[in-house]
Formats: C-alpha cells, sequence, structure tokens
C-alpha cells in the first residue's frame, strides 16, 4: 500500500474521488502502452490530480453520480490511449454508465457496452448523446443484458474485432455511496445495486461466484477481442467482517481460465501527486473504517490505489469480418 502524505474526508464519496486526464502515452508497434519519455511504460498511472466530480463536471449528465461504483473517467482515458489507435473499437461488458464508451468516442475510437441494469445502460446512453453534442466523433452503442452470456447479446460480426476491453468488477452488493448529513446522523443513498432482490446480478455472489461469472464474461470477451487484443480490468482488495478479501487474484485467476494472458500488473492513483507525496481524498466511510481500525490497533492505511490487471489475446488466434460493416448493424452515433 503507498504511503499517504495526508488526507481530508468529504461527505460524499463521488466528491472524494480522484481523477486526471491521461498521462502521455502513446501505442506502440504492438498496441502495448508505452510511455513517451521512453519504452519501458508506466507502471503508475497518475490517475487522480483532480477529484472525479472535477473531471466528469460538464462531460457527463448530472444522473451520473447516482451509479454506486463509477469508474474514474481518467483511468478509462489512459487504457484507451495507452493500448489503442483512432478508429479501434473497445468494449466495456460491464458499462455502468458507460465511462469507458464516453471517453473512448472521445478519443475517436468505436465503443459498444453490455449493462445489465436498466437504469444505468439508459444513463450510458444518455451520457453517449452528451458527447457527440459535445464533439466527440467516436460512434458507440449499449446493449441492455447479462454480459456472462455476451455472445448471444453482441453481433456474432463483432468477433474477432475488438481491440480493447476496459472493465471492472463489482466489489460486492453494497458500496459506499453516497452520504448526506442529517438530524439524525449520516444518511447514506446510492450506495447499493438494483433493489436488492434481483440476484442475478454479479455484485450478490460470494467471490467465488463472482470470479466464476467474471470467468464467463472474460470468456465471451476473448471470442470478441482481435488477435493480440488486450484487456484492462481495474479491481481492488475490500475488507468482509475485518479480513482482506483479495478480489485483484480472483481476477487474475478468472482470465486466465478464460484463455487470456496476464501480460502487465499496474496502478491506477487514487490519491493526488503533490510535492512527492501522495493526497488521499477517501470517502467518509472509509476514514471511519480506518479510524476504528486504528483505534483498535489494527495499522490499516487509506486506499490509495486500484490494480490495473492487463492481459492479451495471443496473436495466433484469428477473427473475420469487417468492422465497419460490422458498426452498421443495429447501433450507431446518437
Amino acid at each position: 500500500m503507498a504511503a499517504v502524505a495526508r488526507h481530508r474526508a468529504d461527505t460524499a464519496d463521488d466528491h472524494n474521488e480522484q481523477s486526471t486526464p491521461a498521462a502521455s502515452t502513446s501505442t506502440g508497434p504492438t498496441g502495448g502502452h508505452q510511455s513517451a519519455a521512453g519504452p519501458e511504460g508506466l507502471s503508475v498511472w497518475a490517475t487522480a490530480q483532480a477529484t472525479g466530480p472535477v473531471q466528469r463536471r460538464g462531460r457527463y449528465v448530472r444522473e451520473s453520480v447516482q451509479h454506486p461504483a463509477r469508474m474514474l473517467p481518467a483511468i478509462a482515458a489512459h487504457a484507451v490511449t495507452a493500448y489503442t489507435r483512432p478508429g479501434d473499437l473497445v468494449l466495456d461488458p460491464m458499462c455502468g454508465i458507460g465511462t469507458t464508451l464516453v471517453e473512448a468516442i472521445h478519443a475517436g475510437r468505436d465503443a459498444i457496452g453490455v449493462e445489465y441494469e436498466s437504469r444505468w445502460s439508459d444513463i450510458a446512453d444518455a451520457n453517449i448523446k452528451h458527447a457527440h453534442t459535445q464533439g466527440a466523433t467516436g460512434r458507440a452503442g449499449v446493449i441492455r443484458g447479462d454480459a456472462t452470456s455476451i455472445l448471444s447479446l453482441v453481433p456474432a460480426a463483432l468477433a474477432g474485432q475488438v481491440a480493447l476491453v476496459v472493465t471492472s468488477p463489482p466489489y460486492g452488493p453494497t458500496v459506499h455511496g453516497l452520504v448526506r448529513p442529517g438530524t439524525d446522523g449520516v444518511a447514506k443513498f446510492d450506495n447499493a445495486y438494483n433493489d436488492g432482490t434481483d440476484r442475478g446480478n454479479l455484485a450478490y455472489r460470494d467471490l467465488t461466484g463472482l470470479a466464476d461469472g467474471f470467468a464467463q464474461i472474460l470468456t465471451g470477451c476473448h471470442t470478441l477481442l482481435r488477435p493480440g487484443g488486450v484487456v484492462v480490468v481495474t479491481a481492488r482488495p475490500w475488507r468482509k467482517h475485518g479480513e482482506l478479501v483479495d478480489l485483484p487474484s480472483a481476477v487474475i485467476g478468472a482470465g486466465v481460465r478464460a484463455g487470456l494472458t496476464p501480460v502487465d500488473r499496474c496502478v491506477a492513483l487514487l490519491a493526488a501527486v503533490r510535492d512527492g507525496g501522495l493526497v488521499a481524498r477517501p470517502s467518509f466511510f472509509q476514514l471511519q473504517a480506518v479510524r476504528k481500525a486504528r483505534a483498535a490497533g489494527t495499522p490499516m492505511h487509506l486506499i490509495a490505489h486500484e490494480d490495473v490487471l492487463v492481459f492479451s489475446k495471443s496473436q495466433t488466434d484469428s477473427g473475420s469480418g469487417s468492422l465497419k460493416d460490422n458498426l452498421g448493424q443495429g447501433w450507431s452515433r446518437e
């Protein structure tokens, strides 16, 4: 865990996220991640120089804040810039409010997303439309459905056409969400997937079930990826009843079972870099949990990063179909 130089707490989780425009990168000759300063690439993504709300302001519709687990836009933007070229196709099989899709089409890529809950897919549609009013040149569309059966949802002609998959698995049925102080204490809202009754959502599975479902999703993504295509998954451990749940390792295992090759493990900062140190902006609940743990003698630290797990598809696998033709089959620019 990276050291934290100082921290500040806000009242709402969305106001504690960190983001920054993607670091200066270029795509290597094989689609790999390269730093503009050298061929070694970057293992630490400085994706948190400004808060999430600052990055989203004006770029996403206001309803986007309602999603309980938003990916930082800078993480998606960095992955798109690092691993694709203009005109490439990007996929997010668990797209939520469409962060990956929005950042892809702003970068001149095309994108397709799958979302289980219609509430979020409607917001993703609105964000795509909003991006086009702001001059985004890429095309994008959202499919409603269960990504564990992604091959039954996405047009078969797209097999072998996807250059990059960017996504993140859920961390459980409840997440930090937003908080509002009141006379009776702190009220928590927008902190759960659906209404808790639809257990088809991966968020309601235990770690083994989540990993199995995610492996199914990645297996479908493997078929959709072109040879040499890349999968980027953000994940971080969480605590359940005081015990650390190692989600990143479970994701790596799921990727291997899906036939993908792990090629890199990077760090996406959730804290700003200031004067050689990290400035964390934890959620109210993160800060409260750390304070309680330390008071009880457990040396817990604030979360300062997410793991970025990078996989690739073998260059020997092949696909078929014309991307331009495929994009015309059922989805187009709004």
